[in-house]
């Protein structure tokens, strides 16, 4: 190990010989190889591990945290001399604008916890891009003609304000006013400023999350989109923010001047665990009974609600994406949506949910705008474009959980059809164009339109949400609030010990922390599907496809898409994650099966016919569509016998009722139906015409 001496000559000298000379583990000369790599990939910055600095010379490295703007300086200035030993002509040709960029310090300063003691100072920080701008030419040197002799005076630019010269440097000339830019003489670099925010699973309860600006330049710039979670090194800077007039503000706002970013390819399976803890885990998914006791420790506060905590576990488990071979990706994460009666406990389900996923966040659909769950386009103050991530993009890798769901505006929930099917978000706006990585899992709670569940009513009718939204869900649950007595008093005992006593009774197999683990480790297996486990899966589709539901004259009503085929694929893997498996068995694909069975009875029920019936997340029930049918049927032969081409609403109603299928009641308000959808339109008074 070297000591350096503290002055800018042996600074040079030192880092000199650290580039020319500094060996790895390997034996190999590390940054000589990095110099050849620079010519190779036509690169301006030598990229050094601070690691590297403190093992050749720990004094040196000590001075670069403290004063970075001088010791960077004389970096620069070895590493051009370095180079040039090596490839003299490439040197010369990036002699400005080559930048040694610092990766790897020891020490990361958390966003809440910058403050003026870290000012002026190298420090490493860890943080969430919500935001970027468009790149815009930053000018490093100005070139300004004097407008009395017409020389040129070249000014470095090292503030953000465009700085002129005092007076001209030519000796005859005594100029200090007039002078004139000169743009294509000036020299200029590529710039970039980005919001970074604190990761949402570090931040602490009941806090708002904290975040800092930072300048990008050169070639860090486009590196970092909204949702990408970095690392950071830089400067710690103060900006100064518009002053009134003349009167300029003693508060300044800190930024950070980017050194070197490096975009966290850590995902959420990558999990810190102790031996003892990998061993508990392990053994745990060795127990035949390991699956229920999985779902027994999903959410133990609440009572019952098996199937949906199932749904849950597999959900925050996922299955694996898959990319083909020409470059489609086949989505694995699991979107869920529960539709229930107040007071059952979804909300409470969907939080918890938010806290146990390893990044997990949780909005609340009631004022959630589609730029605020998708991506938007923002003006800054200074009039510069920034791209703003909203929360499935800021959930990327994880689970964006969205309550209230039905209180959002339709065309706000549209924004989610991309995201939940391609799991990206596309955004064209303000000269912006960028597709944004939305690889999201999707848990969303609705209520019932008039408050509570009604079994007498089809599922669409009492729900606000449009079919191509509804078929993006994997899983779909009614929560219905049914007075049992057994299970009343249950759930009462349950509560009241919780109020008493400030803790759960049930028996919790694996704690939350243990849990959130656990559900990490999973992600790390890529299970394949057994042959049996395919052709239980293709048999029920094919045969679900093939007898969907009939009405009485024998009709068939919607049958399932593949999107249900590909759902049952989904959590068959997940289950199989979920033990540690590298096969999904017959096992596995039987519990999907009977989950999105339990689906189908608990919402794809026909409520006229008793039967299920799929198609009514595609539109009507076959009962409805049916009874539609002899409707439009009637109203055409009564519009074909009339000489003005009209039909009257009373004379209609009664030949409806007249058929015997239709009740008095019944017949007015499908009358009404077809008006208000559009398909008939009014003439004059009760007259009726079809609209072609």
């Amino acid at each position: 190990m070297e000591q350096s001496v503290g002055t800018h000559s042996s600074w040079e000298d030192t880092l000199v010989r650290f580039i020319k000379n500094f060996k790895d583990k390997s034996n190999v000369l590390k940054y000589q190889e990095a110099l050849s790599q620079m010519v190779y990939q036509n690169s301006k910055s030598l990229v050094v591990d601070y690691e590297d600095l403190l093992i050749f010379d720990d004094d040196l490295s000590t001075i670069l945290i403290e004063r970075p703007d001088e010791v960077i300086s004389e970096f620069n200035s070895a590493a051009y001399k370095s180079l040039y030993s090596v490839h003299p002509e490439y040197a010369e040709s990036i002699k400005n604008d080559i930048q040694v960029r610092l990766k790897s310090l020891p020490e990361q300063v958390p966003l809440r916890d910058i403050s003026s003691k870290n000012l002026h100072r190298l420090s490493s920080v860890e943080g969430l891009v919500v935001r970027t701008s468009e790149l815009k030419p930053l000018a490093t040197s100005a070139a300004f003609t004097c407008t009395k002799c017409g020389e040129t005076n070249i000014i470095q630019q090292v503030t953000p304000l465009l700085v002129k010269p005092s007076s001209c440097i030519r000796a005859d000339c005594s100029e200090t006013r007039n002078f004139t830019f000169d743009e294509k003489k000036s020299s200029y670099q590529d710039y970039q400023l980005i919001r970074i925010q604190e990761l949402p699973e570090e931040l602490p309860p009941g806090q708002l999350p904290q975040s800092s600006d930072v300048h990008l330049t050169g070639d860090m710039v486009n590196i970092a989109r909204p949702g990408d979670r970095l690392n950071l090194t830089g400067i710690v800077r103060i900006d100064q923010p518009e002053s009134r007039g003349n009167d300029a503000s003693s508060i300044f706002r800190s930024k950070i001047e980017g050194n070197y970013i490096d975009i966290e390819a850590k995902g959420p399976e990558d999990v810190e665990l102790t031996k003892d803890e990998e061993e508990i885990i392990i053994d745990f998914a060795k127990d035949p009974d390991a699956y229920p006791k999985l779902i027994q420790s999903i959410a133990p506060n609440i009572q019952g609600l098996e199937f949906q905590k199932e749904a849950v576990l597999l959900m925050l488990i996922g299955a694996p994406n898959k990319t083909t071979e020409d470059g489609s990706s086949i989505r694995g994460d699991i979107n869920i949506l529960f539709v229930g009666d107040p007071g059952t406990a979804k909300s409470e389900l969907l939080k918890y949910a938010s806290r146990l996923a390893p990044r997990g966040l949780y909005a609340s659909g009631k004022g959630s705008t589609a730029a605020g769950l998708t991506a938007a386009v923002v003006r800054e103050r200074t009039g510069m474009m920034m791209l703003e991530a909203g929360t499935v993009v800021l959930a990327d890798k994880g689970i964006a959980c969205i309550d209230e769901f039905d209180k959002m505006r339709n065309e706000d929930r549209t924004a989610l059809h991309e995201a939940m099917e391609q799991q990206t978000v596309s955004v064209a706006k303000g000269g912006i164009n960028a597709t944004l990585n939305a690889r999201t899992a999707v848990l969303a709670a609705a209520n019932p339109e008039l408050g509570r569940y009604d079994n007498y009513k089809t599922f669409n009718d009492q729900i606000n949400i449009d079919a191509p939204l509804l078929t993006r869900f994997d899983l779909i649950f009614a929560i219905k609030d049914t007075p049992n007595v057994v299970r009343d008093e249950k759930l009462a005992q349950h509560i009241l010990d919780i109020h008493q006593t400030g803790k759960i009774k049930v028996d919790v197999p694996l704690e939350f922390d243990l849990l959130k683990k656990y559900i990490s480790y999973a992600k790390n297996f890529t299970p394949e599907l057994s042959p049996e486990a395919m052709k239980l899966i293709q048999d029920y589709y094919v045969r679900t496809r093939q007898s969907p539901a009939k009405d009485e004259e024998g009709n068939q009503g919607i049958p399932i898409t593949p999107r249900a085929l590909e759902g049952m694929v989904r959590l068959a893997s997940a289950r199989a994650r979920s033990l540690f498996r590298d096969i999904v068995t017959e096992e596995d694909a039987e519990f999907a099966r009977n989950l999105v069975r339990k689906m189908y009875e608990s919402v794809g029920t026909d409520p006229e016919t008793g039967e299920v019936d799929p198609g009514i997340f595609y539109g009507k029930p076959i009962s409805k569509r049916s009874m539609l049918e002899t409707c439009m049927s009637i109203f055409e032969e009564l519009q074909k016998e009339s000489s003005k081409q009209l039909v009257d609403k009373d004379e209609f109603i009664q030949k409806l009722i007249d058929t015997g299928k239709f009740t008095s009641t019944e017949a007015r308000k499908y009358f009404k139906n077809m008006s208000d959808s559009g398909q008939i339109y009014n003439v004059q008074d009760n007259l009726y015409r079809k609209v072609n």
